[in-house]
């Protein structure tokens, strides 16, 4: 997997072709959905490489979105693009209220429990449908070599601090 720049932020992926004309199926992480076409280019990183590409056209479909990007003219062409992450620059992301927080932002962040018992540092998050996932790897520190996947959820997060690096939860280490 190649490391995202630090300067990108990944805001969704292509994740099939669809028709014979070039479009293609998009994943947005964006909410709503459509936000993913509001930011101008994207980046998409094809075979190891990040590259801008523009959209031509877009339109809902079924639960989900379609695109036409502007050098792809059919379904063969479209196949290079199947699997690619979507970025945009960091800059354009609109900035949060309090508390609110990008996933890029939480990553590698150091998880601790109440009593500083370090499980972990976050690797990644994802979304469920219904709700947020924090995948915590072992690191150096932890008390044990367990990789854990705990709730993103405000009833279990206690304090986010991007300064110190640290995010303090509510949870039973032996879970």
């Amino acid at each position: 997997m190649i490391k995202t720049p630090e300067n990108l932020a990944i805001i969704g992926k292509i994740t099939g072709v669809y028709g014979i004309k070039g479009w293609v199926k998009i994943h947005s992480d964006t909410q709503p959905m459509e936000n993913i076409f509001s930011y101008g280019d994207w980046q998409v990183c094809m075979n190891g490489q990040w590259t801008t590409v523009k959209v031509r056209s877009w339109r809902p479909h079924g639960k989900g979105i379609v695109a036409a990007l502007d050098d792809c003219q059919d379904r063969t062409l479209a196949q290079k693009y199947c699997q690619c992450e979507v970025a945009i620059a960091r800059e354009l992301l609109p900035t949060g209220e309090d508390g609110e927080f990008y996933y890029h932002q939480l990553d590698n962040l150091l998880v601790v429990t109440e009593d500083n018992q370090v499980l972990g540092r976050i690797s990644h998050l994802f979304n469920t449908g219904s709700n947020d996932v924090m995948v915590v790897k072992p690191c150096k520190d932890s008390i044990d070599g367990r990789e854990r996947w705990l709730p993103y959820a405000d009833q279990y997060l206690q304090d986010i601090n991007l300064e110190d690096g640290v995010i303090k939860i509510d949870w039973d280490p032996e879970f």
